[in-house]
């Protein structure tokens, strides 16, 4: 029975193994080989070494090449080299795929992120992308272990939404009309009636909305899952389509919405360093020397909390020049959140209390009408890496904003009515688990830590 190369251990010595995977690199003679296997299980690769005294040996090696496909049965032994503390001798092989090695793209050789993503569908097989996946695996059971432990219940929201819960209008539209003969109406619009939902209905930009009323029926709730952005923004920390974590807590206020993301955080950072070792030490190494220390760091520092019209004044204040000028009132840009976390308090910092007037209408008004209780989490590299608010509660105040930004309340009658029932204080977060991907790994850009990026046009594979 095959065994999976994260499974062998040096209790496995003097045992016989049957191992699968695919050759990373393959060095042959006329009596014996090396060949360097992995299965994806684990960033090590395993050493097989040949003798030629095996069945059929001069056929086999000449099929031996990088990227091939094959089972190996053989005993495993300790190995005289530094580079692995055991190796398999191998009995008996068996060609299960062959690979050209004049054409397959993938030569052990460094390859550029740019030219892999145009080959996404083998770029799993590197170093960095099976470590990337590793990682990104870890994080979301860390993820849901987090909130299962903490009493969270795991809920599905919409794909399909006909409500824009950011009120931005960047969404992507969903239709099954006929874009060449559309419908009209006699004010020659498109005649939504006609379309298969009878309205106009969009993929989702969070579930946010629809979380709050499972939380405002069950305490504490959290959704992972797809979200879609119509933006046409072409930078490292942008994608069309993304993974959100956007958990929601009844009873909560903005303070214990800040605990509790800062503690989710650390508890991703403590699980991936814990089991993912290997993978960790290759992006300390090769990708973002000093990660691992920087991550221990974030874990055992308390976020700085900060706010926004503190901010204000000590971007006003920094020595540095930046592109964009800041007053109070205008929404952060990456450079001076990013000046925040990496230069002056060289932690991670929760900003809180934004000017009304830049942030969504469901976040809750404070008392000095100008401010609302929003909060961001900002993190070396990345900038904002989690964004949430208080929501608004009150349904005279909800519905006063509603009407102030131009939003069609009817659209959201049903969102209006878990204020009128039984009504209570509620906050949450959304975290991007494409940024905490790259933050705990270094890799700089969004496009490289998910399997196949989206982004303006882009779709392919």
């Amino acid at each position: 029975m095959r065994i999976k190369i994260s499974k062998i251990t040096e209790n496995n010595i003097d045992t016989i193994l049957t191992v699968m995977g695919w050759i990373k690199s393959s060095r042959t003679s006329k009596n014996f080989s090396f060949i360097e296997l992995n299965d994806g299980s684990c960033f090590n690769s395993l050493q097989i070494i040949i003798d030629a005294n095996i069945n059929n040996y001069e056929n086999i090696i000449t099929k031996l090449s990088t990227g091939a496909s094959i089972s190996v049965a053989g005993k495993l032994v300790k190995s005289p080299g530094k580079e692995q503390s055991f190796e398999l001798q191998a009995q008996t092989i068996e060609i299960l795929g062959e690979c050209d090695p004049e054409k397959y793209p993938l030569q052990k050789k460094k390859h550029s992120f740019e030219f892999l993503r145009e080959i996404a569908h083998l770029r799993a097989r590197t170093n960095t992308f099976g470590a990337v996946a590793r990682v990104r695996s870890a994080l979301a059971f860390a993820t849901h272990q987090f909130f299962q432990d903490n009493g969270f219940l795991y809920i599905h929201t919409p794909i399909i939404t006909a409500a824009d819960c950011e009120g931005a209008g960047e969404m992507f539209k969903v239709t099954t009309l006929d874009l060449e003969k559309l419908p009209k109406t006699d004010k020659n619009n498109v005649d939504y009636t006609k379309d298969f939902f009878e309205k106009p209905a969009f993929l989702t930009v969070s579930g946010q909305l629809e979380g709050e009323t499972y939380a405002c029926a069950l305490s504490d709730i959290y959704t992972f899952g797809p979200t879609f952005r119509a933006e046409n923004s072409n930078t490292s920390r942008h994608l069309a389509e993304f993974w959100m974590i956007e958990p929601e807590m009844a009873f909560a206020d903005i303070y214990n919405n800040m605990d509790c993301a800062e503690n989710y955080i650390k508890y991703c950072l403590k699980y991936v360093l814990e089991k993912c070792p290997q993978d960790m030490n290759f992006f300390n190494k090769f990708i973002k020397p000093g990660i691992i220390d920087k991550l221990n760091n974030v874990i055992n520092s308390p976020f700085e909390r900060l706010e926004y019209t503190k901010a204000i004044d000590i971007l006003k204040k920094a020595p540095k020049k930046f592109e964009y000028n800041v007053e109070w009132g205008t929404d952060l840009q990456s450079e001076h959140e990013r000046y925040l976390a990496e230069e002056y308090f060289k932690k991670p910092v929760i900003l809180y209390n934004y000017p009304a007037h830049i942030k969504a209408f469901y976040m809750r008004q404070n008392d000095d009408g100008k401010t609302v209780a929003a909060m961001d989490i900002l993190v070396e590299g990345i900038g904002e890496i989690i964004g949430g608010s208080q929501r608004e509660e009150r349904l005279d105040i909800l519905e006063a904003k509603m009407d102030k930004m131009g939003l069609d309340k009817n659209s959201y009658w049903w969102y209006l009515e878990l204020r009128k029932y039984g009504s209570v204080k509620h906050a949450g977060f959304g975290l991007g688990f494409e940024r905490l991907i790259q933050f705990v790994t270094g890799m700089e850009n969004i496009r490289d830590v998910i399997a196949y990026p989206r982004f303006p046009g882009h779709c392919d594979f």
